[in-house]
């Protein structure tokens, strides 16, 4: 299969601390950063593009949380994949 197929990543950062919310957004500004297409959800951000590429993004999210000052955080990614590719559009598409 093509390693730079399109893919969907969803990845969920929670910092267990007493204010997560900045700790948050530190880990979107993470995302943004890597120039990927990114959606944010109410639980989760969203990205497309290279399943690799997708991957270190979603590791900056998480390295962002501790550097903004998160002493423990689980983050949860989920790949959505297929042959031909996948792409936030298409699981949008229905509901546009």
């Amino acid at each position: 299969m093509d390693g730079e197929r399109i893919v969907t990543v969803a990845v969920q950062v929670l910092p267990l601390c007493e204010d997560p919310y900045p700790v948050i957004d530190r880990a979107i500004e993470a995302i943004a950063s890597t120039g990927v297409r990114h959606r944010v959800c109410p639980m989760e951000t969203v990205m497309e593009g290279p399943l690799d590429r997708l991957l270190e993004a979603a590791k900056a999210a998480h390295q962002a949380c501790f550097e903004a000052g998160a002493e423990r955080v689980v983050t949860v990614i989920k790949i959505a994949d297929a042959i031909g590719g996948s792409t936030i559009d298409e699981k949008m598409e229905k509901y546009s």
